[in-house]
């Protein structure tokens, strides 16, 4: 069988080695004589899973010890109520960057527990950039700082990030999490559904300071409070089983591949190979993100009209790639070119889109 060219946003692509490590023991975990998914999340053996996934994690992006890894479910889309209902106190704002449409989400769900601030906004422009930030306009009262470090709509990612803030910044890193080296310590909290860089999707990531868990109400709902999740190892309920054994066989991937920093290596090859495409195309093919604001994982672009999108879509298809589809806020196309995604098949798609504009 030969494997689909994926470039699909999520979920999306993960690396072989890790789909064929745990094909090995899909039906004898460790010779216990059940898979991981059938194990007790109390036993031992399914605790070791669990404890190696946050070590690697901890040891990979250099999280300090007064950070707490929680696994959380619900996707970051769960995160936009978690962190306001969490840590919008009372006669606080929680400020936000809106650079794409799930800032924008998560603006309104913050809407709901307290006062909330737009500090930058590139809305007007149909996001196509990434505003500069005035951190002089934080407000006295501000809870947080909250960015989307890459949009997966627009094809937009932060270059860099807001430093020595005198509030806590909150990052929602869904899909570029481990694809570049980041100070964590720049951060307070940061989330990230796994369905893009970490894993499969049923796992959500949440790295949060210790000293912020002490601002959780204990009247907040159970299974919404952080402390819950931080005080029982994220085993307060049945967390997702297989979806937290898949992120640590990733986490080893990420590993045995040389880190992040080879990672980021790689992406940096990769994306570098579409934009070429794209430049050097004479406007065929016309980039929706401006060039000092380019994502490393979506690769967004639109063709001269809907036609030549569809012909362009149609023979892709054909020669066996998955997932170009823009999204309808921006049309045209988009390649998701996560950690996984393989260099060759970039490059496979780099030729095609040589190929097809010298055919029209």
């Amino acid at each position: 069988m030969s494997r689909a060219l994926n470039f699909n946003a999520g979920p999306a692509a993960l690396p072989e080695w890790v789909l064929k490590e745990a094909q090995k023991s899909w039906m004898n975990f460790n010779n216990t004589g059940m898979s991981i998914m059938e194990l007790s999340h109390r036993s031992k053996e399914y605790e070791e899973v669990h404890n190696e996934a946050k070590d690697l994690l901890r040891k990979l992006m250099s999280i300090p010890d007064n950070y707490e890894i929680l696994f959380l479910q619900g996707g970051a889309s769960l995160q936009f109520t978690m962190v306001p209902m969490n840590i919008l106190t009372e006669g606080k704002v929680g400020c936000y960057a809106l650079t794409g449409a799930w800032s924008e989400k998560a603006l309104k769900e913050a809407k709901k527990f307290g006062e909330t601030a737009i500090l930058s906004t590139s809305k007007e422009e149909n996001y196509t950039n990434i505003p500069e930030l005035d951190t002089s306009k934080i407000p006295d009262n501000a809870a947080y700082l909250h960015v989307t470090s890459n949009n997966t709509i627009f094809g937009t990612q932060w270059s860099s990030f807001p430093e020595n803030l005198s509030v806590p910044l909150v990052a929602d890193m869904s899909s570029d999490i481990l694809s570049r080296p980041v100070n964590v310590e720049q951060f307070d909290v940061i989330y990230a559904g796994a369905q893009k860089n970490l894993g499969p999707s049923g796992v959500t990531v949440v790295i949060i300071k210790k000293d912020l868990l002490e601002l959780s109400k204990d009247s907040l709902p159970t299974m919404l409070n952080y402390q819950t999740h931080a005080k029982n190892n994220s085993l307060f309920n049945t967390p997702p089983t297989l979806a937290i054994y898949l992120l640590s066989l990733v986490l080893k991937w990420v590993e045995n591949e040389g880190g992040i920093e080879a990672i980021s290596k790689t992406n940096d090859e990769k994306a570098k190979l579409l934009y070429d495409a794209i430049d050097e195309s004479n406007g065929f093919y016309k980039g929706h993100a401006e060039k000092n604001s380019r994502s490393n994982m979506n690769v967004t672009f639109t063709l001269q009209n809907d036609e030549i999108t569809k012909a362009f879509l149609t023979k892709a298809k054909e020669k066996g790639f998955v997932g170009l589809n823009g999204h309808r806020s921006v049309g045209g196309c988009r390649a998701s070119i996560y950690n996984a995604v393989p260099l060759d098949h970039v490059r496979q798609l780099a030729e095609f889109m040589k190929e097809f504009q010298n055919q029209y």
